[in-house]
This record gives C-alpha cells, sequence and structure tokens, in this order.
C-alpha cells in the first residue's frame, strides 16, 4: 500500500494506492486512519471501493456504521471512489444520498470529485 498526499494550500488529502483490499474489518480502518494522520499530516483519506471488503457495502453487516462512527469520533474525512449502481439495496443508496448532502463522507465516481469534496471542507 502506498499513500499519496494531494495538497491545495493547507488541506492535505491522503489518496490510498493499492491494488489489495485495504479495508477488512474495523482494525484495518483505524490502522488507516491513525498511519495516515500520524504518517501523512492529513485527516481526509480517499479510497477506492475495490480496496474495501464487500461487507461494508452490506447495511445490515454495521461494518459501514461501525467505521464511520470511529472516522467521526477522531474527525476524519472519507471519500470512497468508485461505481455504487451495481448494489441492488434501497438502503445503500439512501444512505449514499444521505451521506453526500454531508460535511464528512462522500461515494463519488471519481477521485477528482472526491479531491474536490474533501479540500472544500475543513
Amino acid at each position: 500500500m502506498e499513500i499519496r498526499v494531494d495538497q491545495r494550500n493547507d488541506s492535505k488529502v491522503a489518496v490510498v494506492v493499492s491494488e489489495d483490499i485495504v479495508i477488512q474489518n474495523v482494525q484495518d480502518a483505524l490502522d488507516l486512519m491513525v498511519s495516515v494522520q500520524y504518517n501523512e499530516g492529513c485527516d481526509k483519506i480517499i479510497l477506492k471501493k475495490e480496496q474495501i471488503v464487500d461487507d461494508f457495502f452490506e447495511l445490515k453487516t454495521k461494518l459501514a456504521g461501525e467505521i464511520l462512527q470511529k472516522y467521526t469520533n477522531y474527525q476524519v474525512k472519507l471519500a470512497i471512489v468508485g461505481e455504487f449502481g451495481s448494489y441492488n439495496s434501497k438502503s445503500l443508496s439512501d444512505f449514499i444520498y444521505e451521506s453526500n448532502k454531508g460535511k464528512r463522507f462522500w461515494f463519488l465516481p471519481t477521485e477528482t470529485e472526491a479531491l474536490d469534496a474533501l479540500h472544500g471542507v475543513e
């Protein structure tokens, strides 16, 4: 796994570069968060959908809720990049819609949109 930092003025975003699944459970998410904060000085992270275990997108597993709650507690913002239309879950669609209206978590189709969203918030 590699971390690439995108900086605009005082805003720094950690972009995770990996072909592997980076987050399989809550502990992986916490380890990533701590590593990015400590090593890169970032509190904003971009992950590709493919870097997160599929259970995250099955809301009944509660994995997404647990991870996003931890990130909220530590004031870390997260954007997940990918195509989410293939999921046939109304609850996931609603969750993505509501997340994208906020200022903490986004589910966006491109890294450019994710960078714009993360750099646009404090």
